[in-house]
């Protein structure tokens, strides 16, 4: 069953090269091709292409699909090459001549387009909301922990005293600008491409308004060629915005990872969540978090596989656009997950007392104690030769009394302001 079949026979093995997995991965865009269809057939029934007998027929049997994917029944079988065939054959099985009528007006091009918009709509918003999520989590963990000290690293040496509040609520922000991301990305996928057709419109007097209010986007997209031009273009845009999510999320993983160690030891959790060795009685391992790191940075990688797909396609539709769907969707059921895990997990972060007197961490107030000189009166660079030398000589010795004041430092965290920013989405 194809919607552009004519009559004539496919080679199998070419039939099984270009259908893919479009049978398994069609499912999750199962409930937005019947949505988009409902409206479509309301908007034929509106300009009487079909009779409100008809649309009463189509309404009654979509819903009764919507059921079916509720209860876990529908099925797409092999002999359907996509969901699309596979509704236009239950609705026609159910009904007659009407399943077929309401093709009228679309092409495939269109039908997959809208149905991908609304997956991509609904699934950035959830990924929003779980970001959202997440962010709550770690500025309440900043609250709880805003004195407790850690010690700051760069080049991972030691450097400067943090706090666990400014470690938390450090990734809480930079979350925020990930959902500016996520924001764009929502902006560009609300526009309904619906009457685009095969790229260049229809002769039919189909009303493109109606489905984009019955459908719920915030616009059209008005051109008919820039509405199938803007497939590739929304996934190059939404990967930035899973990329950057996911960006964010695998640093703080591999933050961690580094924290549980036993070099470290800043962090722990409770057995249940850690694995261990085969081998070794003594390992507990970090598996949640160096998966989601793994997983965080193949997402990553799909900004550059959608770009070198779609980078020199010229315009009208083109069936390399079939490939990005499957990594796409597969992205968004994966980041879902990790969202949902990371912060479950987080919440049972064990937060360690950190010795600061020990010899390693000797060096990590040099700079407060610099910054004391200067305040009574030497010069910058006379304070620095003062303390280095010191240091080099092995006669420093810290003063840990100094306190950070100014906005975002450990003494400072301007929590309320961070999360004034969520109030912008």
């Amino acid at each position: 069953m194809k919607l552009w079949d004519k009559g004539l026979s496919i080679d199998k093995k070419i039939e099984h090269f270009t259908v893919g997995n479009d049978r398994e991965i069609d499912i999750h865009i199962a409930p937005y091709d019947l949505q988009a269809s409902l409206a479509h057939a309301k908007m034929l029934a509106s300009i009487g292409i079909i009779t409100s007998e008809e649309l009463a027929q189509v309404t009654t049997g979509i819903h009764t699909l919507e059921q079916q994917l509720t209860d876990d029944t529908f099925v797409i079988d092999a002999q359907f090459e996509d969901v699309h065939s596979k509704i236009e054959f239950e609705l026609t099985n159910m009904y007659g001549e009407v399943g077929k009528k309401i093709h009228t007006a679309r092409s495939r091009n269109d039908q997959v387009l809208v149905a991908l918009q609304l997956y991509y709509k609904d699934n950035l918003q959830l990924i929003s909301d779980k970001t959202k999520t997440l962010f709550n989590t770690l500025l309440e963990l900043a609250e709880q922990y805003k004195t407790k000290l850690l010690p700051g690293y760069t080049h991972l040496q030691v450097a400067m005293p943090s706090s666990f509040g400014l470690w938390f609520s450090a990734y809480a922000e930079l979350l925020i600008d990930d959902l500016y991301m996520v924001d764009a990305a929502l902006k560009t996928v609300d526009q309904n491409p619906l009457g685009s057709a095969a790229g260049y419109g229809s002769s039919f007097p189909i009303d493109r308004e109606f489905t984009t209010k019955e459908l719920g986007f915030e616009t059209l997209k008005y051109n008919v060629i820039a509405a199938q031009m803007s497939r590739g273009k929304s996934e190059r845009t939404l990967t930035m915005a899973l990329g950057s999510v996911s960006n964010t999320l695998a640093r703080f993983a591999m933050d961690i990872c580094l924290y549980m160690s036993q070099n470290f030891d800043f962090i722990s959790f409770p057995d249940e969540l850690t694995t261990g060795s085969s081998i070794m009685p003594h390992k507990k391992n970090p598996d949640v978090f160096e998966l989601i790191r793994g997983k965080c940075n193949k997402i990553q990688a799909l900004y550059t596989e959608t770009l070198l797909i779609t980078n020199n396609l010229p315009s009208g539709y083109h069936r390399d656009y079939q490939l990005l769907k499957e990594n796409i969707i597969n992205a968004f059921e994966e980041l879902k997950d990790v969202l949902d895990i990371f912060d479950y997990a987080i919440q049972q972060v064990i937060v360690k007392d950190i010795n600061l007197q020990d010899e390693k961490y000797k060096y990590l107030f040099t700079v407060d104690n610099m910054n004391t000189l200067v305040e009574n009166g030497m010069s910058f660079r006379e304070a620095y030769q003062k303390i280095g030398g010191e240091v080099n000589k092995g006669t420093y010795t810290p003063d840990t009394s100094k306190k950070h004041t100014h906005i975002g430092s450990i003494d400072n965290l301007c929590l309320d302001k961070i999360r004034e920013k969520l109030n912008l989405f």
